[in-house]
């Protein structure tokens, strides 16, 4: 069994399609934890044969039309990361603790907070050349790999055919699939379920013995939940736990301070819902175990030691302060930093074009959307080529892209198959419906942009991985799509990893000359902005119940803003003009919000 990872107190969470597919191999030996999806297979078996040839071994292709290619090729490329990123780890382990070896990098990477830290820093001081070859080895032999974690989202999770058109069996759904390559592989890390509960995919779970404990509590394949609120934390974890399923972390992301999609809770905001998590967390621990270990019982499966629990935040953090805080406060295992990470190429997959397009950026170029064909919120960037491409595609009269992956089929509106509502077929089909009903001019325009605004995500999200590694196809579409959280609005030049690393412990700060308002008022502020605009888009039509919705909406933002009064106090690692800032902006912000609802009452 690996060791828990005890090196840093961040993780790299999954970043789009394509940007973070193959950032273990780039930082896992440095101790640092990454988040790769798995949703794309196509991109993946082109990542792998990329990594196979580089690394001087040979490269069998899977091809589509074999027999679970899907998950045999996750399966594939997963193990041959974790081969990979074991000979960079070993071949590191082995250097000498010279200037600008790897070894030195590692240590030096670390935060003064971590065990190994402190005795890296007394070998270095020591002059006692037996004490020091002591104190290398003791380092050496307690080095630790960061995990190489995957992700699904759950909603992703289309039923397939076979060859011959005949309609395949459940678990060879989308999401299935990829569960059962990460299943057959031979990591041991964790699988990040996020997009909430999807039954399907929980009840298969069940059929792979690595996500049950062992009589000592341990796991060799670990579930984490990516979530938004208790609630719906708790009852997807229930509802594991009654199959013998333990959820060992939750991964609390702000609803709409971060990247990718976006899911707004109804005006929970992040600081009384991890407050929720600190004061809960016990209970929801015992209540869970007892269902799980019922569960593992009937499967006859004893334990004897009580599996881990750990609870980690992500979502607009932006400086050491507020990482500390979040740790020290909200007694969080560990922080998720994303966006950021989109301006280190050493870390990511950003191709060169959008790489300068984040760098030169504003506030006004990040923007939530309803860009994405699933329906949900998507955190959208107007300067992406594929935005561009979007337009282009609208002024030349032919809206809608060619949907050739299909991961995101649901809509069977006008066809029995579902269709990609990002399609062209799709947009064709509701455009003529919207001319036939021959709406009011304004309306029309209303319509026709909801209609059209929506991207292509199944090719967009993996471009840029194939770009910047020169696996594009002749033909294929190069238009990148990109989904950073807001916070990457505050920073603007191309990092190193030890930039980053550096400003996420405090070591430098990256945005020393920036004026940027706290996370938890960034939050807010996006909120309000996302209230304001659901009161508006209501107004014509406000019944009863959407009156009821927007009014516990607003409340609860106002219960968030004077939490946020009650807690500005304990912000001791910040400045008293800071603090004060923070009193005046929540109160500007808290007299935005009460115009807003004058104007609805």
């Amino acid at each position: 069994m690996g060791q828990e990872n005890t090196t840093h107190t961040f993780h790299i969470p999954v970043l789009g399609l394509g940007y973070s597919v193959d950032t273990p191999i780039k930082v896992s030996h440095f101790g640092i934890s990454s988040v790769a999806s798995i949703v794309d297979d196509e991109m993946i078996e082109r990542m792998r044969k990329l990594h196979t040839l580089e690394n001087g071994e040979k490269y069998v292709p899977i091809h589509s039309k074999e027999t679970d290619f899907r998950s045999r090729r996750i399966t594939e490329y997963l193990n041959l990361m974790d081969r990979i990123v074991n000979k960079n780890f070993e071949t590191l382990r082995q250097e000498s603790f010279r200037e600008g070896s790897g070894i030195k990098r590692y240590f030096e990477l670390l935060p003064d907070s971590a065990p190994l830290k402190g005795h890296y820093l007394k070998m270095l001081a020591s002059s006692d050349a037996e004490e020091k070859l002591r104190i290398e080895q003791y380092l050496r032999d307690n080095m630790q790999k960061g995990a190489i974690d995957v992700n699904i989202m759950s909603k992703v999770d289309k039923l397939n055919r076979d060859v011959h058109g005949e309609m395949l069996p459940d678990e060879f759904s989308d999401a299935s699939a990829a569960l059962r390559g990460f299943a057959n592989s031979g990591l041991t890390s964790s699988l990040v379920l996020s997009a909430g509960m999807n039954p399907r995919l929980y009840n298969y779970l069940e059929n792979f013995k690595d996500f049950y404990p062992d009589a000592n509590g341990q796991l060799r394949k670990k579930i984490i939940l990516k979530v938004s609120d208790f609630r719906s934390a708790f009852i997807q974890a229930k509802f594991l736990a009654k199959k013998g399923i333990w959820v060992s972390e939750f991964r609390i992301e702000s609803g709409l301070n971060c990247g990718g999609h976006a899911f707004a809770t109804e005006g929970y905001l992040l600081g009384p819902i991890l407050e929720e998590f600190k004061t809960r967390k016990q209970e929801m621990f015992e209540e869970l175990f007892a269902l799980c270990q019922s569960a593992l019982l009937t499967k006859n499966v004893a334990i004897n030691q009580k599996p881990g629990l750990k609870i980690t935040v992500q979502g607009g953090i932006g400086t050491a302060e507020e990482d500390r805080f979040l740790l020290d406060h909200y007694q969080v295992d560990a922080t998720g930093w994303g966006s950021p990470f989109l301006l280190v190429p050493e870390v990511t997959n950003v191709d060169d074009g959008t790489l300068k397009d984040l760098t030169e950026a504003d506030h006004d170029d990040y923007y939530v959307s309803n860009s994405s064909p699933l329906g949900v919120l998507f955190n959208n960037f107007k300067r992406s080529s594929a935005e561009k491409q979007r337009l282009d595609r609208i002024a030349a009269g032919r809206p809608g892209s060619p949907c050739k992956k299909k991961y995101l089929v649901s809509n069977t509106e006008f066809t029995a198959e579902p269709i990609c509502t990002a399609s062209r077929q799709y947009q064709h089909l509701k455009i003529k419906q919207l001319e036939e009903m021959q709406p009011r001019p304004d309306d029309f325009e209303a319509q026709l942009s909801w209609i059209t605004e929506k991207l292509c995500l199944c090719d967009g999200l993996s471009a840029s991985a194939l770009l910047k590694n020169n696996l594009l196809r002749q033909r294929e579409n190069k238009a990148v799509s990109i989904c950073p959280g807001p916070n990457l609005a505050w920073f603007s030049k191309i990092y190193s990893l030890d930039e980053m690393v550096g400003h996420i412990y405090g070591k430098v700060d990256l945005l020393s000359q920036v004026k940027r308002p706290n996370m938890f008022v960034n939050e807010l502020n996006l909120y309000v902005d996302y209230y304001k605009k659901d009161v508006a888009m209501s107004a014509k039509m406000l019944n009863e119940k959407k009156k009821k919705y927007l009014q516990k909406f607003s409340d609860q933002l106002i219960a968030g803003i004077d939490y946020y009064k009650r807690l500005i106090p304990q912000f001791e690692n910040q400045t008293e003009s800071y603090r004060a800032d923070m009193i005046s902006q929540l109160k500007k912000v808290e007299m935005d919000l009460l115009a807003c609802r004058l104007e609805m009452a």
